[in-house]
This record gives C-alpha cells, structure tokens and sequence, in this order.
C-alpha cells in the first residue's frame, strides 16, 4: 500500500472508468483537494486499485470502487488501520466482507451509479421556470432541505459552483437540484441534492430543475452522472426520462470500530 500525491497518476488510473469513479475525480479538483487522501496498491509499477478517503464533510467518506475485486479487498486490508472509528462508504459488492474483519456497520442499500447517455432528451423538457440559485439563496435552500430532505448531504459550499437550480412558488423555494461534485477541469460533474417539497410533488418541479441543471452543466463537463438508491425507481424513473443509464451497482454503509 502507498500513498499517492500525483493527481496526474490518479486521474490515468480513475479515466479507465468514468463513470465508476466520478466522484473521485472531481474530488482531483482544487475545490477539493485538501480535503482527500488517496490510497493504492501496484503491481508491476502500475495501480491495480485506489481508495479515497475524503474529509470534507462531518462524516469521512471512503470510496473503494473497482472493477477487479481481489486488488481492492488486498488494499482494503492494508488501509484499515489508517482509517477513522467512523466513517461512511461506498462499496463495490463482495469487499464489504473485508471491512467487516475489524469494523462494524449498518448498510445504508444497494445503490446505482448513472451516466448521462441520451442528453437530447434534455431538450424536451420545460425549463422556462427554472432559476439559478448562488451563495445569496442559502437560507431558502436550508429550509427547503430542512422540510423536504433532512440529513442530505448538502455542502453550502457548493453553491458557490453556480451549478444548483430551483423554482419558486408563492414566493419559496419549492424544488431544487444540484451537485455533490463538480469539476469544470476535470469535465465531470455528479448530482446530488435533488428534492421537491411535498406539497409540490407531482408536477414536472424536479424533472424540469434537473434537466436545467444538467444542460448548464453539460457546457463545461463532458460526463454527468449520479448515485441513487436502487429501490428509488420514482427518482430512477426521472433520470431516464432524461437521459440517464444504469452502469453499475455499489452498497452504501455507515462504519464504526467493533
């Protein structure tokens, strides 16, 4: 196991799959990058797996995502003393075996990772209603996320990006949609934070602020994807209305020290 420091190295090895380690690389972003560490075994001189261990939000997130499971199960072992008593993770199905040698945890579901494959179907959606929200909406956002989405992981940083969307109704902010991470260096974005307030539901709200979302950010990126729970099939059923495909699933678990 080493430590790597090189972002030119992580990317090489991260592009061989995009879409499997969006986040992570536009975690390379300096909007980020002080925020991660990154773990990886070699083989012969060349990376066989990396982990990312990222701290910038209350709880550390680890990502151990790979096509090739034994490399990541061996790097797994290897790292598990450096990491924290707690933490939240995405796993690739079959290593959460190896986490469970010295950590406990309480799955959190099977998630899907999607890409963006089909975006003309972006350019049938109604998006004359839909506004851009800055770091001046935080207070509207907060009590939205309060009320529609409590315990989401919501950076207020993120706002900074100009990459959330929303609409108004009555004079609140009743959908809003956005990114967990967003890198107009790396050309990748992921979305995250997307909600509608109940009263609101039903009525296009969402559909129309992420297609909104996702054609400004399609300006700068030349990959948008996003995580959901496989059991969402409303929220999946959305993203394929506009344009979104299934690539592959992961669990999603909370760890703690036995």
């Amino acid at each position: 196991m080493i430590m790597l420091h090189d972002k030119d190295e992580i990317l090489s090895f991260l592009q061989k799959n995009v879409f499997l380690h969006i986040y992570s690389i536009g975690d390379l972003d300096d909007f980020f990058w002080n925020y991660t560490t990154w773990y990886a075994s070699k083989q012969n001189g060349e990376i066989e797996a990396i982990i990312l261990l990222y701290s910038g939000v209350p709880s550390p997130v680890l990502l151990a995502l790979s096509d090739d499971l034994e490399p990541m199960k061996a790097l797994l072992r290897s790292v598990m003393p450096l990491l924290p008593n707690r933490f939240y993770s995405h796993l690739s199905p079959g290593t959460e075996e190896v986490i469970e040698e010295r950590f406990q945890f309480k799955p959190h579901g099977e998630h899907y990772k999607m890409a963006l494959k089909n975006s003309p179907l972006l350019e049938n959606v109604d998006v004359e209603n839909v506004i851009r929200l800055s770091k001046d909406n935080l207070e509207d956002v907060l009590q939205l996320y309060e009320f529609s989405y409590p315990g989401n992981w919501f950076d207020p940083r993120m706002l900074e990006t100009n990459q959330y969307f929303g609409i108004r109704e009555q004079n609140r902010l009743v959908s809003i949609s956005g990114v967990h991470v967003y890198s107009a260096q790396y050309k990748v974005a992921a979305l995250g934070n997307i909600t509608t307030h109940p009263a609101y539901r039903g009525q296009g709200f969402g559909k129309a602020a992420t297609a909104k979302l996702c054609l400004s950010l399609a300006e700068k990126v030349d990959h948008i994807g996003l995580n959901v729970k496989s059991d969402n099939q409303t929220a999946i059923s959305l993203y394929e209305k506009l344009g979104f495909e299934t690539i592959c699933s992961y669990g999603e678990y909370m760890v703690e020290s036995k």
